[in-house]
């Protein structure tokens, strides 16, 4: 006799919904059932992964990597500039600004011969590696909106951050790691939204490890259990525990927002046994450690951010992003006044950046990785309010990448004579979003998702792919 057959269909399924539960969970335990499974590309990529060094605040172009000369000869001279802060703040154009020269030297460097300030002896010695984008241009005048537009192509609206859509689109090369992890974010100017995956499904948010202002060796994985804790009974339990969690979203009206809770539980899981020691540098040897700063002062911050951004790109993340920012209402590079403190940034950083370029290269890794040195917008030729420091800029600055498929020493674009607007090889955000996507091999046009009855995109309706810039 079938012992199914006074069971009505509602009344086979309440019974059969542990044996459900048991699968679905033995599946996202399997490559298969994994949201974070590696993908194929779209297109034939270049690189495999994106480390994004995030200069928060904004450093001026024209005093690191912009060099004009005009500055030096129009010191001091009141010249009109068209400026959308100003106008933003005052509703009309300036009719007047004082120019001012950067207080720091220019040389050109390598092969290339690419001028660099002398804010950045080490970064100079790998021009040649590099690939200057001078024409730089975004949107938003302020760091909240523009900040958001850097992560998320969008000033206003919620939309998933780029390294959540290279997660939605790739997945991760490590099964017991995320896709996406951001280094020591900031918690302004966007905060969660810069990390955050929108409508996106949730297993593609940034993993945050550590925050701004926050010392990097305190960056760990909580709740870790407890040492001599009996393995064997911990599995029973998060079995227990998820089989709990298949049970609620079988029954929950929002069962899309319980499955995302079961897939961060069971990433969570497998990322016990591999993230911290990821996140452990004491292995590295001395001449390592050396490399990037640590044990400096002015780098030892930012140089164990980086290096451990190296060892999980080397680990199969598929986009980490560093923060070399803090919490404040002036972010680090924010030199509206006291223009000299651009110095200190760069001696945090400097040293840091270089170390994890060679590192890449000596380890064969910059072969397939791509770099990306930017900020949210850059800075004015002129001195703010007749003071001493410059006001925001997203007219024309300047980025560089470096790595796998694009030109090595390299520039395109360029801003006008006095480094403010972009006149040649501009870019906008949305081409470098798309030109980044394009290198990992996705279409920066297919790569959708369907929300609120229409199909999103990270460059929204514009954005082409830089192809001078390919290699």
């Amino acid at each position: 006799m079938d012992p199914f057959s006074n069971l009505s269909r509602r009344a086979a399924l309440q019974r059969l919904a542990c044996g459900f539960g048991g699968l679905a969970l033995a599946g996202i335990t399997g490559l298969a059932g994994r949201p974070l499974a590696s993908r194929p590309p779209l297109i034939r990529p270049r690189v495999r992964r994106v480390i994004f060094l995030f200069m928060q605040g904004g450093p001026s172009q024209v005093d690191t990597y912009d060099y004009k000369p005009l500055l030096d000869r129009h010191e001091g001279q009141q010249m009109p500039f068209d400026d959308a802060r100003v106008f933003a703040n005052t509703g009309a154009l300036a009719s007047g600004q004082r120019v001012m020269r950067s207080p720091w030297k220019f040389a050109r460097h390598g092969q290339s011969g690419h001028w660099v300030s002398e804010l950045f002896p080490h970064t100079a010695q790998w021009v040649d590696q590099l690939c200057f984008l001078h024409g730089m241009q975004t949107e938003g005048v302020a760091h909240g909106p523009a900040t958001l537009f850097l992560h998320c192509g969008s000033t206003t609206f919620i939309r998933p951050s780029v390294g959540a859509w290279v997660s939605y689109g790739l997945g991760t090369e490590n099964a017991n790691l995320p896709a996406f992890v951001t280094l020591s974010p900031s918690l302004g100017n966007g905060g969660a939204r810069n990390w955050g995956s929108a409508f996106l499904p949730p297993i593609h948010q940034g993993t945050p490890f550590g925050v701004a202002g926050r010392p990097a060796r305190e960056m760990a994985l909580r709740s870790l259990p407890a040492p001599g804790s009996d393995p064997v009974a911990r599995r029973r339990q998060f079995d227990l525990l998820q089989q709990i969690n298949h049970e609620q979203a079988r029954l929950s009206p929002d069962q899309a927002a319980t499955e995302a809770v079961i897939h961060s539980y069971e990433l969570a899981w497998r990322m016990q046994s591999t993230a911290p020691a990821l996140l452990d540098i004491a292995g590295e040897s001395d001449a390592t450690r050396a490399l990037y700063g640590i044990g400096e002062d002015a780098t030892d911050e930012f140089g164990r951010q980086c290096l451990v951004a190296r060892r999980l790109c080397e680990a199969g993340v598929r986009f980490i992003q560093v923060t070399y920012g803090d919490n404040t209402a002036n972010p680090r590079w924010d030199q509206h006044s006291d223009l000299p403190r651009h110095a200190q940034h760069a001696r945090a950083t400097d040293k840091p950046v270089a170390g994890l370029l060679a590192d890449l290269h000596r380890r064969g890794l910059l072969e397939d990785t791509l770099v990306w040195w930017g900020a949210e917008f850059g800075r004015t030729p002129y001195a703010e309010k007749n003071g001493t420091g410059r006001d925001h800029n997203p007219g024309g600055f300047t980025s560089w990448l470096a790595g796998g498929g694009v030109k090595p020493g390299f520039s395109w674009g360029a801003t006008d004579d006095f480094g403010h607007l972009a006149v040649d090889g501009k870019v906008h955000m949305h081409d470098l979003h798309a030109t980044l996507l394009h290198l990992l091999g996705l279409d920066h046009e297919q790569l959708t998702f369907r929300h609120d009855g229409r199909d999103h995109r990270l460059t929204d309706v514009r954005g082409e792919v830089i192809r001078s810039i390919l290699a």
